[in-house]
């Protein structure tokens, strides 16, 4: 069995929770460690008791990378107990500098991977200091055995035009994680509102965008009831003056907690007609570049996404003739796009995707078995027998994509 170690950014994310799940699917064992900013039990793993390598804080750089160092010098002893991995695997760059430090500590010539999937800000900046750091993701990430991301833009506008790395890449997009009946039994079927009832528009997910909080509260407020906005997940409160005290006083709008992913997805889209997929967090940069979670799983779920043009979410959607896109983002450009909203025209929308091939938004357990079985071709031992094998959707082409 190979056995992972895997570096994460925080271990109340959901979405290391889904990856974790992913590599067990694919027949992995993994030992998971990294920081925490926050506790989130609906992100832990059943069998999986991490190794804490301290906490973080949201939008604390500095900080963060004190912690880092200071993990770094106690590293050895936090694993003393593991034993040799085959793969390790650094989710974003401050954990890639920690996995190439495990590597040290177990000396040996396992392959490092380097699984980045938000391009930060600050690698994108054209000073100095962004120099610096694309300098610092070059050092740690040249001799790495693979590269994970999320989108195809990633490495178009980022990984090969400014990183300098010249990796294997693997695309890994956000879908959802379909295992043990997760998404067979999903019965798509349009959710007009009933009478007097407004449409909603659902925003999960990690919640860290101050303007699409206000647009879409702006929104809510000049359609007077017509539309409803239902917000689930984790709200980055470090991006918002007061999350909790602007959405109170929002008039059509609600906070409906946390969730399971992927256990609770069909109940929390199933309220709702319209997905927002959406994100100005990094205007132009990142966020024009992403293909998010939401994108999927309300793929997935019948719920009508949109998307703001000139967004790689838009090019997915414009590819396959789904979902609605705003041309400006502001309130008075989403009055203009949805404020007719009537039966016919969310009829049309929802048909349109629901006639979409749904193994689009999901990851099965064969792509799990693919992924697993691509890791394990890095190693010596994987590589005397990866000619043999198929992996399903995951191909070796070096600084190219699946």
């Amino acid at each position: 069995m190979l056995h992972i170690l895997y570096f994460v950014h925080d271990l109340a994310d959901p979405a290391i929770r889904r990856r974790v799940l992913m590599l067990q699917a694919g027949g992995a064992k993994v030992t998971l460690a990294g920081f925490r900013r926050d506790d989130n039990a609906l992100a832990a793993i059943h069998g999986v008791e991490p190794i804490e390598l301290g906490r973080t804080r949201d939008a604390q750089f500095a900080q963060r990378i004190a912690a880092v160092a200071k993990s770094a010098m106690q590293l050895r002893g936090l694993l003393r107990s593991v034993e040799k991995p085959d793969v390790i695997i650094g989710r974003n760059l401050e954990m890639l500098a920690v996995a190439k430090r495990a590597k040290s500590i177990f000396g040996g010539d396992m392959p490092v991977v380097y699984e980045c999937l938000d391009i930060h800000r600050l690698l994108l900046r054209n000073d100095i200091f962004g120099g610096a750091l694309r300098g610092v993701e070059r050092h740690f990430g040249a001799d790495a055995a693979l590269l994970l991301t999320s989108s195809p833009a990633f490495v178009e506008h980022y990984f090969r035009a400014r990183s300098g790395l010249d990796l294997p890449i693997v695309l890994l997009e956000n879908k959802v994680l379909a295992l043990d009946g997760i998404g067979a039994e999903i019965v798509n079927a349009p959710r007009l509102p009933a009478n007097g009832e407004p449409w909603k528009i659902g925003w999960f997910g990690a919640l860290r965008c101050r303007k699409s909080l206000e647009l879409l509260a702006d929104f809510s407020c000049r359609m007077e009831g017509r539309f409803e906005i239902v917000l689930r997940g984790r709200p980055a409160h470090s991006e918002f003056d007061d999350f909790d005290v602007f959405v109170r006083d929002a008039p059509f709008m609600h906070f409906g907690g946390p969730y399971k992913n992927p256990e609770d997805l069909a109940a929390i889209y199933g309220e709702v007609q319209f997905s927002w997929a959406i994100d100005f967090f990094e205007e132009g940069l990142n966020s024009s570049w992403l293909l998010p979670n939401r994108l999927y799983e309300g793929g997935l779920h019948g719920a009508v996404p949109i998307a703001v043009d000139g967004t790689e979410t838009a090019r997915f959607l414009a590819k396959r003739k789904i979902g609605l896109t705003l041309d400006e983002p502001d309130a008075a450009r989403l009055v203009a796009l949805l404020g007719d909203m009537n039966e016919e025209r969310y009829l049309a929308a929802f048909n349109a995707l629901a006639a979409q091939d749904r193994r689009q938004w999901m990851t099965d357990r064969a792509e799990c078995r693919g992924l697993v079985q691509r890791l394990a071709s890095l190693t010596h031992a994987g590589e005397q027998t990866a000619e043999l094998q198929t992996v399903p959707q995951l191909h070796r082409n070096r600084g190219g994509l699946q």
